[in-house]
């Protein structure tokens, strides 16, 4: 396991020191649906989606699957899909991973709220693309395109989110 480590706007690890974008609602140890923050903790890499029509597949200690533009991701609470993948049209609230900004070209889902998946607190954890002037996510960790590709190549399998 490559552990990096999200500290403030920086990520580190294997020897790498990356610019890094998060939270709009900062580190939390509390994390709650629509708060903005990233959770504090080890977030483990479990899969990395990908715009084939885009980009090539990156390499990676993960596995790797193309996106198509039915792809979604539930982030309604009250639904019994809430943090998992579902197909678009989707009549509950969703987020769709089908972007026209590029933020979704490359997509890490990071395991937060998983196993076992709890009702509000929080949804879309994920490791993606920044926009150009780092604006902070919804809750996400996110690099330059040339970052997160060297980052996953260095073999990132999870990261460590720290508070302070």
């Amino acid at each position: 396991m490559v552990e990096f480590l999200l500290h403030g706007g920086t990520l580190r690890g294997a020897g790498l020191t990356l610019r890094a974008a998060h939270g709009r609602g900062g580190i939390t140890l509390q994390k709650r649906e629509g708060d903005g923050g990233t959770p504090a903790g080890l977030l483990p890499l479990v899969r990395v989606l990908y715009r084939a029509d885009r980009l090539a597949p990156p390499r990676c200690a993960v596995p790797v699957e193309p996106l198509s533009p039915q792809d979604g991701w539930c982030d309604d609470p009250a639904d019994a899909a809430y943090n998992k993948p579902v197909r678009l049209p989707c009549p509950a609230r969703h987020e769709a991973l089908w972007r026209e900004d590029r933020v979704y070209d490359i997509i890490g889902v990071l395991g937060w709220n998983l196993d076992p998946v709890v009702p509000g607190r929080g949804s879309a954890i994920f490791f993606h693309i920044a926009t150009p002037d780092y604006g902070p996510t919804e809750g996400c960790v996110a690099l330059a395109p040339p970052d997160m590709r060297t980052a996953l190549a260095a073999g990132l399998s999870a990261i460590r989110v720290a508070t302070g």
